[in-house]
């Protein structure tokens, strides 16, 4: 996990949703994250290990969080380092609020 740290990467945690940014902290089962946003849902991938590889096809059909400058997730289940077509295809995704 050490080669991790100052990478982009999606974070699965449990009960707490899909998270993406860079991996700062990593301490028993507990990750913190710089520049995070959640991916509440997302269109145009299976699953997190394919937004991890390409990102999404369908950017508009998502829905993502704004971005945090730092996040402590609890119990995280998967932690999945980003390419860098991944990295830049989730950073167009426009935020989602309401």
């Amino acid at each position: 996990m050490k080669n991790q740290l100052g990478k982009h990467v999606i974070i699965r945690a449990d009960r707490a949703g899909v998270f993406f940014g860079i991996l700062t902290k990593k301490e028993g089962s507990e990750v913190q994250l710089t520049e995070a946003r959640k991916l509440y849902y997302w269109s145009g991938a299976s699953a997190v290990e394919q937004i991890a590889l390409e990102g999404v096809k369908n950017p508009d059909g998502c829905q993502f969080t704004v971005t945090n400058d730092e996040v402590t997730i609890n119990n995280y289940i998967q932690i999945i380092t980003c390419t860098e077509e991944a990295i830049t295809n989730i950073k167009k995704v426009q935020s989602w609020k309401k």
